[in-house]
């Protein structure tokens, strides 16, 4: 860089220096600045001290069960608060200075003042949104007392939805009625494109749709086992726009609501029981006494297990069925009840064994794929 292009740039950042100065401080004694600086000092340490006695206080009474919604009160409120504060001190700092033709511009002054308002209106509808936690916690305390859980489903899109419009209408608020932004003109403006938005956004739409049809049909319910497609996991949340799947490798699956509504939906965790078929193949060396007696054995270990299901309409199922190329073939069916996925496989696995221990007693050899190969000589 020159140092005729230095000196320039020097030149030019001390008048732009002065003219701030010369606009800011004409009208205003140095004790005014030093009195916005002091009162900006105190807020700033009243905002920490604030949130240090708010946050012991919510320690000690989350606590105790009968202060419990007042600490969730106040633990919503101490952020919103600081928030305020800044508000005041700006409408303060701005009481001291003068502004007008004997002081500060007065176009620094309207700005001043729009942004004040504009920091407390956002300080409020902060505190409207941090209060939606408490209404979610009376709906919580409501679902958990009912038997259906579409309740439980409801309250976090409910939660959304709140603090969705919350938001909202406090940014159209703001922009229209305090920093006077033209909102009406631009939202008449946005209806030429409102088709193509409306085109754009339309899986957007469906999903919502959709959404609907979800809590109406209630095809399943948080944390029942489902299978959607190629998804197979219990339900974690279920949204506007998506439903969550926790697949059992751990894989979080976020699935349109628009695919679920259109796609067979397996509720695997409404199954009152589950079903187990397996072959049990012996070798044909064991004979027909041997055959019948691995089918009785068989029914015995199942009668004397309590989780297998014995009603009349669905008893276990035990027959010699089949004669294979190696084997005789005894096929086993029964159902397992509760229908709890690790206690299936934790009944199956006590069945196997006992299997094993009284075939080994009763000396009946399980058959493996094998083949005998007779040579014929001349």
């Amino acid at each position: 860089m020159s140092v005729a292009l230095q000196t320039n740039l020097i030149c030019a950042a001390d008048w732009l220096l002065k003219a701030i100065n010369y606009e800011l401080m004409k009208g205003n004694a140095v004790w005014r600045f030093v009195l916005v600086l002091v009162i900006v000092l105190f807020a700033m340490a009243a905002a920490q001290i604030l949130r240090f006695v708010i946050g012991r206080y919510v320690e000690r009474a989350e606590k105790k069960p009968a202060t419990a919604v007042v600490a969730l009160l106040f633990k919503c409120l101490v952020k919103p608060l600081s928030v305020i504060l800044f508000a005041v001190t700006l409408l303060l700092c701005r009481a001291i200075l003068v502004f007008g033709d004997e002081g500060i511009s007065t176009t620094i002054a309207a700005w001043w003042l729009k942004i004040g308002k504009a920091v407390a209106a956002i300080a409020v509808t902060y505190a409207i949104y941090r209060l939606v936690d408490i209404i979610e916690h009376y709906l919580l305390r409501w679902t958990g007392k009912t038997k259906t859980k579409l309740d439980d489903m409801l309250v976090p899109v409910i939660r959304k939805s709140l603090r969705t419009t919350i938001v909202i209408i406090a940014a159209l608020w703001i922009a229209d009625g305090i920093l006077g932004a033209e909102i009406k003109a631009i939202l008449l403006s946005a209806g030429v494109g409102g088709i193509a938005i409306a085109l754009a956004a339309k899986d957007t739409i469906a999903n919502f749709f959709a959404s609907i049809t979800i809590f109406a049909d209630r095809p399943f319910h948080i944390d029942d086992l489902v299978r959607v497609g190629e998804h197979y996991g219990p339900v974690e949340e279920v949204g506007f726009r998506s439903t969550r799947i926790r697949t059992l490798e751990g894989h979080l699956v976020t699935i349109p609501n628009s695919i679920i509504a259109n796609t067979t939906v397996e509720n695997i965790g409404k199954r009152p029981y589950i079903r187990r078929t397996s072959n049990i193949t012996i070798t044909y060396d064991c004979g027909h006494a041997k055959a019948q007696r691995a089918v009785a054995i068989i029914k015995e270990i199942l009668a004397g297990v309590p989780e297998v299901n014995t009603d009349p309409e669905r008893p276990p199922r035990v027959y010699f069925s089949d004669f294979n190329d190696w084997s005789l073939n005894i096929y086993v069916s029964y159902w397992v009840r509760p229908a709890q996925y690790w206690l299936y496989h934790e009944v199956n696995e006590r069945v196997n064994i006992e299997i094993m221990k009284r075939f080994e007693a009763e000396k009946i050899e399980f058959a493996f794929p094998s083949q005998t190969l007779y040579v014929k000589k001349d």
